[in-house]
């Protein structure tokens, strides 16, 4: 499903933020990518997602490496992700139902089975009686079920997170965590880049850790 064979990320001034990576992650496994502060989780999510680009190395994700892929065909392999960033990227001037159905919308699917399935996501992650709601009028834990409606909505294969339980009370974060859970048992491929103590102890043989830009 997602195999780095000395994956290698070098920033402009010579930051490395990933040296030599190599992991495997089997289709249908949930995976926390754990490290301090600076170890690199972030930026091999963000490979991971072809936000951005290996220096060196190979990431092939279904069969597809990412690393020679052409640019052309990135919006094409990132249907199969539900993305979750850590600032959620949620648009302020729309309802939640709104924000969920915008890749729906972009994917040009007729707009009734669109509200459908949107309201199907927000159903599944208990916001659908606050669908005309604006994010601005939802709590944190909320807003985060609502960037995961938006996620998921476009039924991935692969749900791939930065810190979606950060700044969240221990309430909200066990919500959040349950949700994962549950698209992990459907058969959703779950990787997650988290400093949740709570989370890693619970998962910890499904562990990525990484140091400084390795894995240890």
């Amino acid at each position: 499903m997602i195999v780095a064979s000395q994956l290698t990320k070098r920033y402009p001034g010579g930051f490395e933020a990933l040296h030599g990576v190599s992991f495997e992650i089997r289709a249908g496994e949930l995976v926390l990518i754990t490290g301090h502060s600076g170890a690199g989780k972030t930026t091999l999510v963000k490979l991971i997602a072809s936000i951005e680009r290996p220096t060196s190395g190979s990431l092939v994700v279904n069969g597809q490496n990412l690393s020679a892929l052409r640019r052309s065909a990135i919006p094409y392999v990132r249907r199969h992700f539900g993305l979750i960033f850590q600032d959620q990227k949620l648009l302020f001037d729309r309802s939640a139902l709104d924000n969920v159905l915008l890749p729906l919308q972009i994917a040009g699917l007729p707009h009734r089975e669109a509200v459908r399935r949107a309201q199907a996501a927000l159903d599944k992650v208990g916001l659908l009686a606050r669908e005309k709601a604006y994010p601005i009028a939802l709590s944190g834990g909320e807003q985060q079920r609502l960037a995961i409606a938006r996620a998921v909505v476009n039924r991935p294969t692969v749900l791939l997170a930065d810190e979606p339980t950060a700044n969240l009370d221990r309430e909200s974060a066990q919500d959040i965590r349950d949700l994962f859970a549950d698209f992990h048992r459907v058969g959703v491929t779950v990787v997650v880049a988290t400093h949740d103590q709570a989370w890693v102890e619970h998962c910890g043989d499904n562990a990525l850790r990484l140091d400084h830009g390795r894995v240890v």
